[in-house]
């Protein structure tokens, strides 16, 4: 075979032309004494997942450097594990303006307050755990009775709610209830002390929506829950702000709450999500930032969004760590 015919290494080995300017690809170097700080940093040279959250941590501090009015959206898995706390210390300390969540959320705050959560076990018997009255969120246990206390507490807290008007809004909701608590990492009760609003456009989608009911049905059927007054407030403190950031852990209604309410406002500046959901079956919580984009929900600027494709629990205590502390 003559070799000056023979092209195919050019197939196996191109040749590139001009040297890339960006950053070398390298991890923390472990020797020597041991930097937290340092070791995140080095999440913008490691590549992957590390890399996006590099990201979300700098467009993080962006967001307080511009000061602007930051949305914190979760979904109840959230409060069901432990980042109940670290939601509770972004609230406590004043780095969120607007928080936006599921029923559960709320649920699940309110019980912790008096009755934990247990660890428990990914691989387990289900049958048993229903004649034990066990409720089972992935490796996290729930005991029966701490639904049986919520239902007597919020039983309580509707009637005084419910006292002076008949048709209240889910902010309304979650500020008296939060007044009500006394648990320094109680999410609802540090929104309450803080001034911080809780919008839950789903209230019904969870326990709460069950007692509302039968509260409804046994004792007054004047109660209701109203929507759009909180959405009107949402659209309209939005266009209020100067500059917004969005942190959206999680998908589903209350990542779309916030986007959709920026829309409003020609979209946020900053955003920051972090998301297992696939794009490929065109769902919501699938949903990647720049897809929002094309909505005009997030505007299109550079670097302004990004997305880490991780488990919370995993990474949003590193966000917190490195971007609020």
């Amino acid at each position: 075979m003559d070799n000056d015919d023979d092209n195919s290494r050019d197939h196996v080995v191109p040749g590139s032309d001009e040297e890339l300017q960006t950053p070398d690809v390298r991890g923390y170097d472990f020797r020597g004494e041991f930097e937290f700080d340092e070791l995140l940093d080095s999440y913008a040279t490691t590549g992957f997942q590390a890399t996006q959250l590099a990201e979300a941590i700098e467009i993080a501090e962006r967001m307080q450097e511009a000061n602007a009015t930051i949305y914190l959206t979760f979904t109840s898995n959230i409060i069901s594990s432990g980042l109940r706390e670290t939601v509770a210390y972004l609230v406590r300390e004043g780095y969120v303006d607007v928080l936006i969540t599921t029923s559960g959320s709320l649920t699940e705050d309110v019980i912790k307050t008096a009755k934990p959560f247990k660890m428990g076990e990914w691989d387990a018997d289900e049958t048993a755990l229903r004649e034990q009255g066990i409720n089972r969120l992935g490796n996290i246990f729930v005991p029966s009775d701490r639904y049986v206390w919520l239902e007597e507490y919020l039983y309580d807290f509707f009637d005084d709610f419910f006292a002076d008007e008949k048709v209240r809004t889910p902010t309304a909701f979650a500020r008296e209830l939060g007044e009500t608590l006394d648990d320094e990492d109680s999410i609802l009760k540090q929104a309450a002390d803080n001034d911080v609003p809780v919008y839950c456009p789903a209230l019904t989608d969870a326990e709460v929506g069950n007692f509302l009911y039968y509260y409804r049905q046994g004792y007054d059927s004047e109660v209701g829950i109203e929507i759009l007054d909180d959405y009107d407030s949402l659209i309209e403190d939005g266009l209020l702000a100067d500059t917004t950031g969005l942190i959206a852990v999680g998908g589903g209604v209350p990542k779309h709450h916030a986007i959709m309410t920026n829309l409003f406002r020609g979209g946020a500046d900053y955003v920051v999500y972090i998301s297992t959901g696939m794009e490929g079956d065109g769902s919501l919580s699938g949903a990647p930032p720049n897809e929002a984009v094309s909505w005009g929900k997030i505007k299109e600027e550079q670097a302004n969004y990004t997305q880490v494709e991780a488990e919370a629990t995993l990474v949003f205590p590193l966000l917190v760590a490195k971007a609020f502390k």
